[in-house]
């Protein structure tokens, strides 16, 4: 959420960031007007709040005063006006509510302000290489699918997926189901052991709070699944793990903190019919190990290179080819200010695919948190946390990349030096 203060002193700069992310200038300028119009309602009903107590307290002094003076025809008067007054504020407190919401309402649809150095664009054709790491692997033959190899290796059921629970769904078998949770483990120990991250497990349902405090809500809400009770299944642990500084205030000597949780992500995949329909590339249900940062103001920039680094080293080390863009304006998500995404080479595909989003907010989740810390030296002031959040990264996509990458021409994989210890020193899988 946006600071209202600066988009009244910086109302043009607001209506620039919309059109950077491609809003029409009428519809960047009908934005902001609404959310202006909705704070000066509501510091106009607070004026007359004011105005209205001022003068329901001096009017209770004079009562007195006309008493004394036996002028019982003022007293009465003075009488009737208090207690009109009284009822004006009791109504007036509840039309406060409402204008706050009006007014909160219409900053939650707001996206981010793009940062100065994010390139200006349409899609995901206008994003930028910022580098690259290890050309793609070539073959001598027609390298698979993933779902290719996981099918005749007997190891992916799609079929008995969809019988169980529909569409973009899979069962993992034997080996398989084993590389998935050694590629999760082996990612949680590097990011714990290695990059400084304290491994997390939080709930996996969160309520409404949660889910505006990390922007899914109001905007999202049709690509998220909801239980019968209320609560919502998180479709990253970006949600509870940002959100466990939900109204806090931290010290600046805690900062920053890095937590990382391997979970189940659930998403609807609302508009996204017809894309990537085969395999398991677009899943309701998928493993993520996500790492979060709360930081200070300050140094939100410089965390936002180190968690690149982070997630790029574990691709690394599994010996995989990937690049990493810079998102424009255009493909950016609604929260953040800028957005790194590592592309992981699919042979089976021939094409780079994302495996990872790391991106910075600045304090924009952090004012819908209401998250703040008290910088060293200042008994009194708080400024609100910066948050930062990544993929390190997401264990489907990353198992998808190890059996195209890794596999051998009689259709069995080889399993990466770093996993075997997961596989109990298994360094190859073939048919079950």
């Amino acid at each position: 959420m946006l600071d209202i203060k600066w988009i009244r002193e910086e109302p043009e700069a607001l209506v620039r960031a919309l059109m950077r992310r491609n809003q029409p200038e009428a519809v960047a300028r009908a934005t902001v007007d609404e959310v202006i119009a909705a704070d000066d309602a509501r510091r106009q009903h607070l004026k007359a709040l004011q105005e209205a107590q001022e003068r329901r307290n001096a009017a209770s002094k004079d009562i007195g005063k006309a008493k004394a003076a036996k002028d019982e025809a003022a007293a009465a008067a003075l009488m009737a006006e208090v207690g009109a007054l009284k009822s004006f504020i009791q109504e007036g407190e509840q039309k406060e509510r409402d204008l706050d919401l009006a007014l909160q309402g219409a900053l939650a649809v707001i996206p981010n302000v793009p940062a100065d150095d994010v390139p200006d664009g349409k899609d995901e054709h206008d994003n930028v290489e910022y580098r690259r790491h290890r050309e793609p692997k070539g073959f001598n033959y027609a390298p698979k699918e993933h779902f290719e190899l996981g099918e005749a290796l007997g190891g992916m059921d799609f079929e008995r997926a969809a019988r169980l629970s529909g569409a973009r769904f899979t069962v993992l078998k034997g080996p398989i189901a084993r590389l998935e949770r050694a590629l999760g483990q082996y990612m949680l120990d590097v990011h714990t052991t290695e990059h400084g991250y304290m491994e997390v497990q939080p709930p996996l349902m969160v309520r409404d709070d949660a889910m505006f405090g990390t922007g899914q809500l109001p905007k999202f809400a049709e690509d998220l699944f909801r239980t019968t009770d209320g609560r919502w299944l998180i479709p990253t642990a970006e949600v509870p793990l940002t959100n466990l500084v939900y109204g806090e205030i931290l010290e600046e000597k805690a900062l920053p903190l890095r937590m990382t949780a391997l979970t189940p992500c659930f998403r609807s995949e609302a508009g996204s019919a017809g894309r990537d329909v085969r395999g398991m590339l677009r899943q309701h249900q998928f493993y993520k190990v996500e790492l979060v940062s709360i930081t200070a103001a300050e140094t939100s920039r410089d965390e936002h290179e180190r968690m690149l680094t982070c997630a790029e080293t574990v691709l690394q080390r599994l010996g995989l080819a990937y690049r990493v863009v810079t998102l424009c304006t255009g493909d950016m998500g609604f929260g953040s200010q800028k957005t790194y995404d590592i592309e992981v080479w699919l042979p089976g595909q021939n094409q780079y695919r994302e495996i990872s989003s790391c991106s910075v907010c600045g304090d924009f989740q952090a004012r819908r948190m209401n998250a703040r810390y008290r910088p060293s030296g200042d008994t009194k002031g708080t400024r609100f946390v910066h948050t930062l959040n990544g993929s390190g990264t997401a264990v489907g996509r990353a198992l998808i990349a190890v059996m195209e990458t890794w596999q051998n021409e009689d259709g069995s994989i080889t399993v990466p030096d770093v996993l075997r210890p997961y596989m109990g020193g298994l360094d190859r899988i073939d048919r079950i």
